[in-house]
């Protein structure tokens, strides 16, 4: 099945991930899939969130997500005044509880790791992409530290154990589909995003049928081409650490 970008069924989006885009933090990333464009951007403080007892010595990661006025046409209006939609809320918890899940908050120290994720084009997958890029900015972010620089996930004492992806499935017109476009995902019969490690460790898997039902079978076909697509992705995050 040839799709409305010419890929193949079980290929992902042309990708590039741009680190140090920026230069006022430590992690800076633009990462791009096709059309849908983001900046994560990720800063180290030593502000714990006040729920948290300093005794314990470990730190805290959060992350926030903002889709900016002109990144959809329509134009979508600003989030002002305290005031942000339901869907950033879920996108922003969603990129905060997988780093969390590849983040040793004791190594980590008693800091705060922030991560920020501004979409500039949407064309599909932000939230999926918003994980793959917040993963090689926070590893920037904690590689700026002295007793951290140089090393990389799965280096020993490096607070982020392991590397981290994301990426969309689907089924639309009955075929899954890895890695959709907003075209796909506007009308498909199912939607999955999958976070899974460089261990091929699950962290999250949202699946919804949208007025429709899915086969354990079809959801199986999902999975592999969702571990398919994050295999690549996350041999990119690593080349970006080779060269």
């Amino acid at each position: 099945m040839k799709r409305c970008d010419g890929r193949d069924f079980n290929e992902v989006r042309e990708i590039s991930i741009t680190r140090g885009f920026t230069s006022k933090t430590p992690g800076s990333v633009l990462i791009r899939a096709g059309e849908t464009m983001i900046l994560c951007t990720a800063s180290l403080s030593a502000s714990l969130p006040p729920w948290m007892n300093p005794d314990e010595a470990r730190g805290w990661t959060t992350a926030e997500y903002n889709m900016l006025p002109g990144s959809t046409s329509p134009r979508k209006g600003r989030d002002r005044a305290g005031k942000i939609d339901g869907r950033s809320v879920e996108i922003q918890r969603l990129v905060g509880r997988s780093l969390r899940a590849a983040i040793d908050l004791k190594a980590l120290g008693p800091r705060m790791l922030n991560v920020d994720c501004d979409v500039l084009q949407a064309d599909g997958g932000t939230r999926t992409l918003s994980v793959t890029g917040a993963a090689v900015a926070a590893i920037d972010a904690l590689r700026s530290l002295e007793e951290f620089a140089n090393r990389l996930p799965g280096d020993p004492g490096f607070p982020m154990k392991s590397f981290l992806a994301a990426v969309s499935v689907g089924i639309v017109d009955g075929v899954p589909l890895l890695d959709l476009c907003y075209e796909e995902d506007a009308k498909a019969e199912v939607d999955m995003n999958i976070v899974m490690t460089d261990a091929d460790r699950f962290v999250e898997v949202q699946g919804t049928g949208e007025e429709a039902t899915f086969s354990e079978n079809q959801l199986a076909q999902m999975l592999g081409l969702a571990k398919k697509g994050i295999h690549e992705l996350i041999a990119k995050q690593k080349a970006l650490f080779c060269q």
